[in-house]
């Protein structure tokens, strides 16, 4: 599990490593930001989901589509990230925010990145310390780097879709279409696989062993290129995460079924 850190771990390397809050509620945005100036981890910075780590929303795209890269580095080089630096990230939702900041940070080409095992909720119980003071603004000198290829739009999704495995990440509900809380269509890409998110951790935020996540897939197609969706592409990354330690590459559909829809008769 090379993308994970334990509370433990942590504890050993505040002071040593750039920490990213990324807690956030997708029905009170504002929840995430008031937990984090409530109590955080010593040094932590935080990242909104929708205003660092998401970029404009538009017609299409999707309702969380990918930062403008410059915008999203200059947030990082103001926490003081240097192209070496290790990076951990944490959420209190089973990772489904930070694994949207671990995705997006190796995206721009950063590797050092470490997701909290257990979430903030976890850092409490292993007797962590709370701090209320957001970090000083720093200079750091991070430049991304993007990996073009790690990404899909619709079009190239219509274009190969014979060549493709899609991954959906909802639960099997919106993936049947038989509900749909938030987006105006209900329904999946035609084709698609459901792979709830939510399997590849336990129910108090920790990530399952890595027998566990290959077992997820082992009845997973592998003669076919992967890529992953959800319902915006946040909570795919765990997915992905899941994925990468189970050995299987991925891609990720940023904009998923919320960009998916927008071409359909609502």
């Amino acid at each position: 599990m090379n993308h994970l850190i334990t509370s433990e771990n942590l504890k050993l390397q505040l002071g040593k490593v750039v920490i990213f809050d990324c807690r956030f509620h997708l029905m009170n945005k504002t929840v995430g930001s008031e937990q984090y100036r409530a109590g955080h981890i010593p040094g932590a910075y935080y990242l909104d989901l929708e205003q660092d780590l998401s970029g404009e929303v538009s017609q299409h795209g999707g309702r969380h589509p990918l930062p403008d890269i410059e915008t999203f580095s200059k947030k990082l080089r103001a926490a003081g990230v240097n192209q070496q630096s290790t990076i951990v990230v944490y959420d209190d939702s089973r990772m489904a925010y930070a694994a949207r900041a671990w995705w997006l940070l190796r995206f721009c080409g950063h590797q050092n990145i470490f997701i909290l095992d257990g979430g903030y909720t976890g850092w409490v119980n292993a007797g962590g310390a709370i701090d209320r003071r957001e970090p000083a603004i720093k200079q750091g000198n991070f430049k991304a780097t993007v990996q073009q290829d790690w990404t899909l739009d619709r079009d190239a999704i219509c274009a190969q879709a014979e060549q493709l495995t899609l991954i959906d990440s909802r639960d099997s509900k919106r993936y049947r279409g038989e509900e749909e809380p938030i987006d105006p269509v209900a329904g999946h890409i035609p084709g698609a696989l459901n792979f709830f998110w939510q399997d590849a951790t336990d129910e108090k935020g920790f990530f399952k062993s890595k027998s566990e996540q290959q077992q997820r897939w082992i009845d997973l197609p592998r003669d076919k290129k992967i890529a992953v969706y959800c319902g915006s592409g946040v909570t795919a990354c765990v997915n992905l995460l899941s994925l990468e330690a189970s050995g299987i590459d991925a891609v990720l559909y940023p904009g998923s079924w919320s960009d998916w829809c927008s071409y359909l008769p609502k």
